[in-house]
């Protein structure tokens, strides 16, 4: 993958190279995939951090807050792992910085398929912050459409059917996963005839763990801890979670790509590693 650190809205990472050497993110809107993919919502760019609500602002959507890269703390390379880890400012679109954060990266291989790390340690260092509840976040994976529980409108008029699959830690399978908590989610289906799996991790350690889930039918697939009053239908602001002022709070996660459905990556062994660690 590549670390986009001078985008216009947010940081991202793309393309996403899978474990059979083919991409298992969607293009659009950074570069022109297969004419099978959706030019839907255009803020999902591939593999990203952000939130929908941050003391009243978007930074989800587009054209609204945005995440300045301010510098890299560490780029280095070596025979475990490869590490990036950047500092951004949360800017309102009157220009003023609303947090900081510091995000840590880490990327290695396993017999089973690749691994990146991503710890993000969200900073109060402007005042009070209030992650708002709202199902519009956090970090987020656009997968390659061929993946997707649903056909594209292309795969539609060609009489082809969605092969892709969902399923959690709690045994609930597809749609039935969304706004469902659970320590971990696997989104598997075919990319270019093999079947492969990307599996996003929630730490134990992290705040509301285990964690609500925005995944969609077509190919959205996101970790959302603050979204109580969408996915539980509870009264509105019940996933506010507030951060003093000077304090910080730490989300740490784990994507796991790999060959085959969740039983033939060993989705929940590997997820016991990560839990241990």
């Amino acid at each position: 993958t590549e670390y986009r650190f001078k985008e216009p809205q947010r940081p991202f990472f793309y393309p996403v190279i899978g474990p059979t050497g083919a991409p298992v993110i969607r293009h659009w809107p950074i570069a022109e995939g297969s004419p099978d993919e959706e030019r839907d919502h255009p803020h999902h760019k591939s593999l990203w951090f952000t939130h929908g609500a941050i003391n009243g602002v978007d930074f989800w959507a587009d054209g609204k807050g945005k995440i300045v890269h301010d510098k890299f703390v560490e780029v280095s390379s070596g025979p475990k792992a490869g590490v990036i880890v950047a500092q951004n400012k949360y800017v309102a679109p009157d220009g003023k910085v609303v947090c900081t954060d510091t995000r840590t990266h880490r990327f290695h291989n396993t017999p089973d398929g690749q691994i990146m790390d991503f710890e993000v340690a969200i900073h109060a260092s402007q005042g009070e912050v209030t992650m708002g509840d709202t199902k519009e976040g956090s970090m987020a994976i656009r997968l390659n459409p061929t993946m997707q529980l649903t056909p594209t409108k292309a795969m539609r008029a060609r009489g082809e059917t969605a092969k892709g699959h969902i399923v959690n830690s709690e045994g609930v399978t597809d749609g039935n996963t969304w706004g469902k908590r659970a320590a971990w989610c696997d989104y598997y289906g075919p990319v270019n005839g093999e079947i492969v799996g990307v599996a996003i991790f929630d730490h134990p350690s992290n705040p509301r763990h285990p964690t609500w889930w925005h995944v969609r039918d077509y190919g959205l697939f996101a970790v959302n801890p603050f979204g109580i009053h969408d996915f539980e239908k509870k009264p509105a602001g019940t996933g506010d979670l507030v951060i003093p002022a000077g304090q910080t709070v730490t989300f740490k996660y784990r994507f796991y790509f790999h060959k085959g459905d969740e039983k033939q990556g060993k989705v929940a062994d590997r997820y016991a590693e990560y839990a241990g660690s």
